[in-house]
């Protein structure tokens, strides 16, 4: 079982955090994430990163796949749930865990069916010199996944975002960036067409009108609606930026990307745990890289 056991206290939403939500579409949760759980993760990167020959877009390591949308905006390790006990531990993590529930909404309906959560997509990002990510989503975007709203007192958002910082990302860094309120908007960014992401191109949200960054310290997050227009910065100093992201939606929601549970990871986890990222199992194996 995974160490974070289901009695845990879950850190409440704060009228401030309800506030700033709402009105920006984003909180900044400071030192949520411990030093050695940092750490601890940190090593694990460490580990397949050095991999020789290195771990390439569309090979398993583990039940860690590498997946890239070409190479742009760094390397995804998708799966990241399945990398270790320091990264399930993310699954239902305390400092977050209330905080997503309550802004994905959905409790006494049919979208606690299942559970009350759905991890769509979990992925670490490792990000070099020249990297960046276009911008993408926006409240305009109209579909499910993107979905903002705030309904008879209560929120009901397609999908909550948690991305965390595995190291300080300050100015020249490759900082997510986000345009504050768009995730209202009913109009697309004036400059999405050209600052959007593309297949096999460096698109960045740098020069975008309203766009800001978001620095953090290692162990800082970002929990935000993806209903807001987001992208990041061109990374311009030396090192790395590593990240990593959960996806939250409702339990009836499904994979993102065509990657399941393993039998392995959902023996371990703890029964919350097990209703966040396999609400009804259904196992399927690929090919690993040993």
């Amino acid at each position: 079982m995974s160490q974070q056991p289901d009695h845990v206290m879950d850190v409440p939403v704060t009228p401030r955090e309800e506030y700033f939500f709402d009105l920006n579409g984003f909180i900044i949760l400071r030192g949520v994430l411990s030093p050695d759980h940092v750490s601890q993760m940190n090593s694990i990167l460490d580990q397949i990163i050095a991999l020789e020959p290195p771990l390439m877009a569309g090979e398993w390591y583990g039940g860690v796949h590498a997946h890239s949308y070409g190479g742009a905006e760094g390397v995804n390790l998708q799966q990241i749930y399945e990398g270790g006990e320091p990264f399930e531990r993310l699954i239902d993590h305390p400092g977050w865990y209330a905080k997503v529930k309550h802004f994905v909404g959905g409790e006494g309906t049919f979208d606690y069916h299942h559970g009350p959560l759905f991890i769509d997509e979990n992925f670490a990002n490792v990000r070099g010199p020249g990297e960046a990510i276009g911008l993408h989503s926006g409240g305009a975007e109209g579909c499910k996944r993107t979905q903002y709203r705030f309904r008879n007192g209560k929120f009901h958002c397609g999908q909550i975002n948690i991305l965390m910082a595995l190291t300080d990302i300050g100015p020249g860094d490759g900082a997510t960036m986000v345009v504050p309120a768009s995730h209202k908007a009913n109009f697309w960014h004036p400059q999405a067409a050209e600052a959007s992401m593309r297949p096999g191109e460096v698109k960045s949200v740098d020069g975008v009108e309203g766009a800001i960054e978001v620095h953090l310290n290692k162990g800082d997050a970002i929990l935000f609606v993806d209903a807001i227009c987001h992208g990041s910065a061109k990374r311009v100093n030396a090192g790395e930026r590593r990240i990593v992201v959960y996806r939250y939606g409702p339990s009836w929601g499904n994979f993102r990307h065509p990657y399941v549970v393993t039998p392995e990871l959902y023996e371990r986890l703890t029964p919350r745990q097990r209703k966040v990222v396999c609400p009804q199992p259904t196992i399927a194996r690929t090919p690993n890289r040993i």
